[in-house]
C-alpha cells in the first residue's frame, strides 16, 4: 500500500481502475481491425489495457503504469492469461516517444492532461486518434463526446490530433 500512496505523490493520481460501464461504451469508438500501436497511458491494474488486446487483436497495445503495485497485478496477470498482442511497460509514459502510436488511450486527471497535449501535438501525426475518459483535452474539439449512463455520467471523449495551422 506504501508503494501506492509514494506512487499517487509523486505522479498526481492513484491508479484507478476504467469501471465496466465506461469499458462497454469506449471499446466500440476504436475499429477492431485497427494495426499499429496503442498506448494505453497510465494502465492502473490493467482493466482497459487487456480490454483493448482483446478488442484489436492485430494491434500492439503499450501499457504504460509507474505505480509498483499495480503494475506488479498486471504483469502477474499477463503471465497467467497472456494477451501476446500487449505490453507492458513500467515508465513514465512522458519520457516514451509516441511516434508510432496509431491511437492514444488514457485516462488520467487536468494536470496530466495538460502537459500531455502538447506532447500529443509535437510527436503524432495530424489525425491521429486520442481517446480519453473522464477528462478532457483544454481547447481541443472533440470529434465525439460520449456520456456514460453511470453514476457519474463519466464523458469519453474522442480526439483527432489537429493540424499545426488548425
Amino acid at each position: 500500500m506504501l508503494s501506492i500512496v509514494f506512487s499517487t505523490l509523486r505522479t498526481g493520481i492513484s491508479p484507478m481502475p476504467t469501471l465496466g460501464k465506461v469499458r462497454r461504451q469506449l471499446l466500440p469508438l476504436i475499429e477492431s481491425d485497427l494495426s499499429g500501436t496503442i498506448l494505453e497511458l497510465g494502465c492502473g491494474w490493467g482493466t482497459l489495457a487487456f480490454a483493448l488486446a482483446d478488442r484489436c487483436p492485430r494491434a500492439r497495445v503499450v501499457a504504460f503504469e509507474l505505480s509498483p503495485l499495480p503494475f506488479a497485478f498486471c504483469w502477474l496477470r499477463q503471465r497467467l492469461a497472456p494477451r501476446s498482442n500487449l505490453e507492458l511497460q513500467r515508465q513514465d509514459f512522458f519520457r516514451a516517444s509516441f511516434s508510432d502510436a496509431a491511437l492514444v488511450v488514457c485516462y488520467l486527471f487536468p494536470g496530466a492532461m495538460t502537459r500531455l497535449a502538447p506532447k500529443l501535438l509535437a510527436e503524432l501525426p495530424p489525425g491521429t486518434r486520442v481517446l480519453s475518459h473522464t477528462f478532457a483535452l483544454r481547447g481541443w474539439k472533440p470529434l465525439r463526446t460520449l456520456m456514460v449512463d453511470d453514476l457519474y455520467r463519466t464523458p469519453i471523449y474522442l480526439y483527432a490530433v489537429p493540424s499545426p495551422d488548425a
